[in-house]
């Protein structure tokens, strides 16, 4: 939903991220007979859809309803409280995340240049989304946020995994 005062452009990184990702998937799957793969590339890729898509897709749906205080009737991102518990204790964007290993994800599977080139457009596109994510989230939480910021990791899931064992090890 667009916000009143909130301009066309500030959805555009997101609107095309999603395009290419669909057109990766679309010229992937067309391109499949034409592509000889090296096969535990694409497995991996597979896998790699199916993990990401569950662990950082998924879990947030679950902990926004859990702890987000979602009230009745409403989408899962309707929070009004902030959540940094279970994944959202790893990494601040998840779902941003899955974006990103969903565009790795189609480069290994389909092993097309032109596939590869679509997921090397995604990925900063969706790191643009994901700024644009922690500035309207600094005005919606205020200094909660802020504090938030400086514990998780806006993406980087491998560091925040650390960072939780090497709090928890404290």
């Amino acid at each position: 939903m667009i916000k009143e005062g909130n301009s066309l452009i500030e959805y555009l990184p997101s609107t095309i991220s999603s395009l290419l990702l669909i057109s990766q998937i679309i010229v992937g799957i067309y391109l499949l007979s034409y592509i000889t793969q090296i096969e535990i590339v694409a497995y991996t890729g597979v896998a790699l859809y199916i993990l990401s898509g569950l662990i950082f897709g998924m879990l947030p749906t679950f902990e926004f309803r859990k702890k987000g205080g979602v009230k009745k009737g409403k989408s899962y991102i309707h929070t009004t409280k902030l959540v940094d518990t279970g994944i959202y204790s790893i990494v601040r964007h998840p779902q941003y995340v899955t974006f990103i290993l969903f565009a790795i994800a189609g480069m290994l599977l389909f092993q097309h240049w032109i596939v590869i080139i679509l997921g090397i457009l995604i990925i900063p596109l969706v790191y643009l989304d994901l700024l644009r994510a922690d500035n309207l989230l600094i005005e919606k939480f205020g200094n909660e946020y802020q504090k938030y910021i400086q514990k998780v990791p806006r993406a980087n899931f491998l560091l925040g995994v650390f960072r939780l064992f090497y709090r928890k090890g404290n």
